[in-house]
């Protein structure tokens, strides 16, 4: 059964909670929804409250109780005490599914690390076979106390996760470096839990991420490589869905994959425009941008699954002309395609058009044209050398004329294609 504390009662929110029990592989058996204005020290909840969960919990011959909301390691102690039953609170809860669901090395290590961190706090009892600081004849002994035993093992393998994850973490780091390095904007799918940000990825890479109408089906980050109509490819990075409440252990461990969000040129925000809180799961997944400092990074949000209220793609721009919100389908596809134009534009505002000519030596630059360009015609002249009509961003343009001396007639130019020499 699943307890729900909370001053401002909320019927989606306490859908959430027990979607989230169904995802850890509970079994609800009963309900209960306590209204607290000033919290319990003790329990949380007040006396008489607590006598009607242990009377529910003994009706329905519940074996686990859940707390929506944050308990104490001194609340959850006195809570199993008192009820004859496992506690587990919400971030227990969220951990213990991130647990199920990792399934790279990395994110094994980072849901290990962050149920590490939450298990320190709740270190209390002690080996007491081996209290032996009385001292005396035949009670000197080791000394250490099972607590002190726990909290020692624990703070070397925490040690070590940490140790282990900044190596991937650099290693990310380097990963980013060459993708920077190579002039490929990264494109960031962020949003709350279960709004079809997988079912979008797989949309536009064709990939075979898992997908599926749970909360937490994908956890793992995946980066995939898209090509745009125009200015080039860029990487499309899927991360882990967003929840109210999201349990600071898990932002601190999964740092290394969010930084992939952080680091991105821009955000796309997936949105359930079905979802009746929709406005609400947007501010949620705001406060966990702003943890992670990737608010000033450029934002679009995609309002996913039009589909269910039949209503039409289309973009909503603000007085300057950036599109804000796009309209879509992930599921039926319908929108996908502008939605590629809107990312085109706004990762490639500034777009050159012209004509460029490569002599019959250049066949490597011709190359890198083809790479960072989008090449709209090719004409082999007579002398051997290249004639292309290309289309590239401003700064690609740019970092080539300065690199490699390119060199590109604006289309509108009368003034004759320039030569590369």
């Amino acid at each position: 059964m699943h307890v729900r504390v909370d001053p401002l009662l909320c019927n989606e929110d306490e859908d959430e909670f027990c979607s989230l029990a169904l995802a850890a592989g509970a079994e609800v058996t009963g309900q209960l929804t306590a209204r607290v204005r000033s919290a319990n020290p003790k329990y949380l909840v007040g006396v008489g409250k607590l006598e009607e969960i242990k009377a529910l919990a003994d009706g329905a011959d519940a074996d686990v109780i859940l707390f929506d909301h944050p308990l104490t390691p001194a609340q959850e102690r006195n809570l199993e005490k008192a009820l004859q039953r496992r506690v587990v609170d919400r971030t227990g809860l969220i951990l213990d599914i991130f647990a199920l669901r990792a399934r790279t090395f990395e994110g094994k290590l980072q849901v290990e690390l962050a149920q590490l961190e939450h298990l320190s706090t709740r270190l209390v009892r002690g080996w007491t076979h081996l209290e032996r600081q009385k001292g005396g004849i035949g009670l000197r002994g080791p000394g250490e106390t099972q607590l002190e035993t726990d909290r020692r093992l624990l703070g070397h393998r925490i040690r070590r996760l940490r140790a282990r994850l900044a190596k991937l973490a650099k290693r990310r780091g380097l990963a980013r470096q060459q993708r920077l390095k190579h002039e490929i904007p990264t494109v960031s799918l962020v949003g709350y839990t279960n709004t079809g940000k997988s079912t979008l990825f797989n949309c536009l890479t064709d990939a075979q991420v898992y997908v599926a109408d749970q909360l937490f089906a994908t956890l793992d980050p995946t980066l995939r490589r898209v090509e745009l109509p125009v200015g080039g490819p860029c990487i499309l990075a899927d991360t882990v869905g967003f929840v109210r409440d999201l349990p600071h252990e898990l932002v601190a461990a999964f740092q290394s994959t969010l930084e992939e969000t952080a680091d991105a040129d821009l955000i796309l925000h997936v949105v359930d425009c079905a979802d009746p809180v929709h406005q609400e799961r947007i501010e949620d997944v705001n406060v966990v941008l702003a943890q992670i400092g990737a608010t000033e990074r450029p934002v679009i949000q995609v309002y996913n699954k039009t589909d269910i209220l039949d209503v039409p793609p289309r973009v909503d721009r603000a007085e300057d002309g950036m599109p804000t919100r796009v309209w879509i389908s992930a599921a039926t596809g319908q929108g996908v395609d502008i939605l590629l134009d809107v990312i085109t534009d706004a990762l490639h505002r500034d777009i050159v058009s012209g004509t460029v000519r490569l002599g019959v030596s250049q066949a490597r630059l011709r190359a890198l044209v083809y790479e960072r360009a989008t090449v709209i015609d090719e004409r082999v002249m007579k002398d051997g050398s290249w004639e292309l009509d290309v289309e590239i961003d401003s700064r690609g343009y740019q970092d080539l004329r300065r690199q490699e001396n390119l060199q590109i007639n604006l289309a509108g130019d009368d003034s004759g294609s320039v030569a590369v020499h």
